[in-house]
């Protein structure tokens, strides 16, 4: 059974950053895409980033130019660094991984203070 299980949430000020991490196991292959959505109170779940097994990356536009995804080495784990934070950032960060089906982390909190 695929776990995925995010971590580096917390609360933050303004103009600072985070990294989150999610490490996706249960799994003999590698996924064909990782990714990251947020959903913040009283909104619907939106895209951040997602990144092919080649590489190829997607970026929501509020988070282009602030915001990194990247993937680890064994190819089951995946980054986004999330830099020049905004209190309208404030969400649960949920990471994502994209075999035949699409496999939800349970999310974690991050705080964005003004």
């Amino acid at each position: 059974q695929v776990q995925l299980v995010e971590s580096g949430g917390g609360l933050v000020q303004a103009g600072g950053s985070l990294r989150l991490s999610c490490v996706a196991s249960g799994s003999r292959f590698s996924f064909s895409a990782m990714g990251w959505y947020r959903q913040a109170p009283g909104k619907q779940r939106e895209l951040v980033a997602t990144i092919t097994r080649a590489g190829t990356t997607n970026y929501y536009d509020s988070a282009k130019g602030r915001f990194t995804i990247s993937r680890g080495n064994a190819q089951n784990t995946v980054f986004l660094q999330m830099d020049s934070l905004k209190p309208e950032d404030t969400a649960v960060y949920y990471c994502t991984a994209d075999s035949s089906y699409r496999y939800w982390g349970q999310g974690t909190q991050v705080t964005v203070s003004s």
